[in-house]
């Protein structure tokens, strides 16, 4: 139940029966030679639309540019300033609160967010309540959940890629978009196939580490059979997360 596809007046009538809305969040950077510049944001968005059919919850835009100032050294990758996201999920939120949305449930796709969006809720927070607070049902709740934590996520990675995942141009996150955009698979050669591993400080420092943008995954092991494991499992485990929150009393 896309947001952008529905009129004023299916809104209004959506809030008469939930106040709670999915919104996802991924980013715009590299991911490696076989990797698509949008999958955090394509991965955020599939995964967060069929997470809303499941949930029959409102389904949000999706912020599509994060914070990846990390990425920066590769052709294509875009970045907002940590500063510039929180403002943008702020008003993303406050927009939405005006018309009686209090729960906001982000389905994140990028890691690089994960600071930035958290001190963005506290930021939404102390706008919204301030120093006079807000009757118990009408607090305003934000939750972010990336797509691929939980246990099921985990051990499926496990079960599938053993150690070759990685942490960036992960190969389950190609595989996903593989499965949900077909057409757009590429084919590279990887060397190695498993990428080194380790940490970074800067774009300049990120780029002559990992010269080619993965971390410690081999994303040629990929395929859209894969992919549509992880999307199951993903959209199963957060249908759950997200009923349970709404659910929420204290």
């Amino acid at each position: 139940m896309l947001l952008q596809h529905q009129t004023w007046q299916e809104v209004e009538f959506y809030l008469t029966n939930s106040q709670g809305i999915i919104m996802p969040i991924g980013s715009t950077e590299q991911h490696g030679p076989n990797g698509l510049i949008g999958t955090d944001a394509i991965c955020a968005e599939t995964i967060a639309t069929a997470v809303g059919d499941v949930a029959d919850a409102m389904v949000g835009p999706t912020i599509g540019v994060g914070m990846a100032v990390h990425h920066m050294g590769f052709t294509g990758s875009m970045t907002l300033r940590p500063s510039t996201l929180i403002a943008v999920t702020r008003d993303y939120v406050l927009s939405l609160a005006r018309h009686g949305f209090r729960r906001f449930f982000f389905v994140n796709g990028h890691g690089g967010n994960i600071a930035t969006v958290s001190a963005a809720f506290f930021e939404i927070y102390s706008e919204f309540e301030g120093a006079f607070g807000a009757r118990r049902d009408q607090e305003l709740r934000c939750r972010l959940a990336n797509w691929w934590d939980g246990k099921a996520l985990s051990e499926l990675s496990k079960e599938i890629f053993g150690d070759q995942d990685g942490s960036h141009a992960t190969a389950s996150e190609v595989a996903v978009t593989q499965y949900v955009l077909p057409k757009t698979i590429k084919q590279a050669q990887l060397d190695p196939p498993k990428a080194p591993s380790g940490r970074f400080h800067g774009p300049a420092d990120y780029r002559r580490r990992f010269p080619d943008g993965r971390i410690g995954s081999n994303p040629g092991l990929a395929t859209p059979e894969k992919g549509q494991r992880f999307f199951d499992a993903a959209v199963a485990e957060l249908a759950k997360t997200y009923k349970a929150f709404l659910a929420e009393k204290s």
